[in-house]
């Protein structure tokens, strides 16, 4: 891997545009836009994530610069006016995640908004960040490993060493599509991104940062290594705990495939889906649970008109298949006894008779 020609990317008269700020430039403009335009799938505006940018950037920035100067007091001390250096380089990036993450907390309690949910949806860009933000210490010549043999060794001041600017950039990258496309769309509880994202990042910088010529030391210890280890049991722990107690509801999902516009999304979580479409969800299941209750109220309580009507039908049906034959003398006695006047008792005959004979006695 050829060494850069210079790092001076180009001049505006006697001043100099060096590539480390153009790559950093970039890294944090797509570290803002891409989670203004992921901002619905996890409940915000993106005129809300502006306001968090402001926030986080400029921490991000302060903390990154204290970092690198706290752990090179030696040189910072000489002279307090190199601190505001920033053309000479000199950002810890461990020092940016801790600030940025912390503006980002305070912000969002201010605001009153979902802590996690905003760390996951700004955390997934940062790896992207660091991707393009690392070749700019490819052009300082800077955060590179010792001697190797390596075909795709850099060679720095004449001699071949490990790009591991390289190296953290291509892990990077492929923890920002990790993140986006595997981990967002199936996320289960807040904060989960975030923890990973800590997770392997951490991992990959504990096993580079072995390889460093130029690493800030914490006594006889890389700082870098001390920090990864501390925040991957930290992460680990919490990640854990999150997943058994703070998971979504039952058949709730976060968000859709990325949260980009124009890219449609699967079943999505109440605060992902817009507002008019929510509404109109509610309303269907509410008519739905409507029209069940008046179906059982209905079921329950029979009317006495179709009981009457259903044994009269059932009646009738067994008539017709047993019917009852009537004889014709006893129909003609009932109608003849219908019309004859009813006969007087024999007890009374006698009476009457008795009483007659008297008369004519």
């Amino acid at each position: 891997m050829p060494s850069p020609a210079s790092k001076i990317a180009f001049s505006i008269g006697s001043f100099d545009i060096m590539w480390y700020g153009i790559l950093v430039a970039v890294a944090i403009g797509l570290c803002v836009i891409i989670p203004m335009l992921r901002a619905k799938s996890h409940g915000f505006t993106d005129e809300r994530i502006l306001n968090y940018a402001i926030v986080v950037v400029l921490s991000g920035i302060v903390g990154a610069r204290l970092y690198y100067v706290i752990f090179n007091w030696d040189y910072y001390g000489e002279d307090l006016l190199r601190i505001f250096a920033f053309r000479e380089g000199g950002l810890a990036i461990h020092g940016g995640l801790l600030f940025g993450i912390l503006g980002g907390i305070i912000a969002a309690r201010l605001w009153k908004d979902n802590t996690l949910s905003f760390l996951d949806l700004a955390i997934t860009s940062v790896p992207l960040g660091q991707a393009i933000g690392r070749w700019g210490n490819y052009f300082n010549q800077e955060a590179h490993g010792g001697p190797t043999d390596l075909p795709w060794g850099v060679i720095i001041d004449g001699q071949k060493v490990h790009p591991t600017f390289l190296y953290e950039s291509i892990w990077c990258l492929l923890l920002f599509l990790f993140l986006l496309f595997i981990i967002e769309p199936r996320r289960k509880f807040d904060g989960q991104t975030l923890f990973l994202y800590c997770m392997l990042y951490s991992v990959e910088r504990f096993f580079v940062e072995s390889l460093r010529t130029d690493s800030l030391m914490l006594g006889s210890l890389r700082q870098a290594q001390v920090l990864s280890v501390i925040v991957f049991i930290g992460a680990l722990i919490t990640y854990l705990w999150c997943d058994k107690n703070r998971r979504f509801p039952e058949g709730e999902k976060s968000i859709g495939m990325v949260g980009f516009p124009g890219i449609k999304d699967k079943k999505e979580s109440g605060e992902s889906e817009e507002p008019d479409k929510k509404d109109k969800k509610e309303q269907k299941k509410i008519k739905k649970e409507l029209s069940d209750e008046k179906e059982s109220d209905e079921s329950d309580k029979e009317e006495p008109g179709e009981i009457d009507i259903e044994e009269a039908i059932k009646k009738d049906k067994e008539k017709s298949k047993n019917p009852v034959i009537e004889k014709p003398e006893i129909k003609d006695k009932v109608e003849s006894d219908k019309d004859e006047p009813k006969e007087p008792d024999k007890e009374e005959t006698k009476n009457h008779d008795k009483e007659s004979t008297g008369e004519d006695k």
